[in-house]
């Protein structure tokens, strides 16, 4: 059911810019009940109405601060979808970013990966997917080998994406007026929409490696 997420208040980026630098512990404690209130839970409240639109996205976690002062910095969230892929979204005082992922893969994942980008098939979909979401100013990145893995051509014509051991396309969402407004919501959502494709091949492809 829409309308439990409002926006963060503008006071979430007054918390976050007393957390810049290195906060000390008093200061942490300090911020602890507003930084919760004001960035956590928004977070939660944003990841409930997406689950809401698509049961697809239910299984979605929202990170506590723990030790290090990046955590506080920036509020961290992932949206499950497959073993090791995920959508992850993060906001901090640059604003809300999203990045689909398939990262720190199982044992046999890499190998599955490969084998479907070398197929024509499944191969020549995901380098499009790829080719369209860098039109749509993604990042493409991951861990990336210097050279071609053991076993394929060195010309092979998808060799870019033969050399990925975790695939990472990201781009910022802004961080514009919509952000204290429940239009946030639908700014995922339509990112989520760009990612799909992509995400729907990895869970094809590499999620049932073993």
């Amino acid at each position: 059911m829409r309308g439990q997420f409002t926006g963060w208040p503008q006071q979430a980026m007054d918390v976050l810019w007393e957390l810049q630098g290195e906060p000390s512990h008093a200061t942490r404690e300090r911020c602890r009940l507003d930084r919760e209130r004001l960035i956590r839970q928004p977070m939660i409240a944003l990841l409930g109405e997406v689950a809401d639109t698509d049961p697809r996205y239910e299984d979605f976690s929202v990170w506590h601060y723990r030790t290090d002062s990046w955590w506080w910095q920036h509020q961290g969230a992932v949206i499950r979808l497959g073993r090791k892929i995920e959508i992850g979204l993060r906001f901090d005082l640059d604003g809300l970013r999203i990045q689909g992922a398939w990262w720190y893969p199982d044992r046999g994942q890499v190998d599955t990966f490969r084998k479907a980008v070398a197929s024509e098939g499944s191969g020549r979909e995901l380098s499009a997917i790829v080719g369209d979401l860098r039109k749509k100013g993604y990042d493409i990145s991951g861990d990336v080998m210097k050279r071609v893995p053991r076993g394929y051509p060195t010309d092979h014509s998808r060799v870019d994406l033969l050399r990925h051991r975790s695939l990472i396309a990201a781009r910022p969402l802004g961080c514009e007026e919509w952000l204290h407004t429940p239009e946030a919501v639908d700014r995922v959502l339509s990112a989520a929409a760009d990612l799909d494709a992509l995400l729907m091949w990895l869970v094809r492809n590499v999620r049932h490696a073993t």
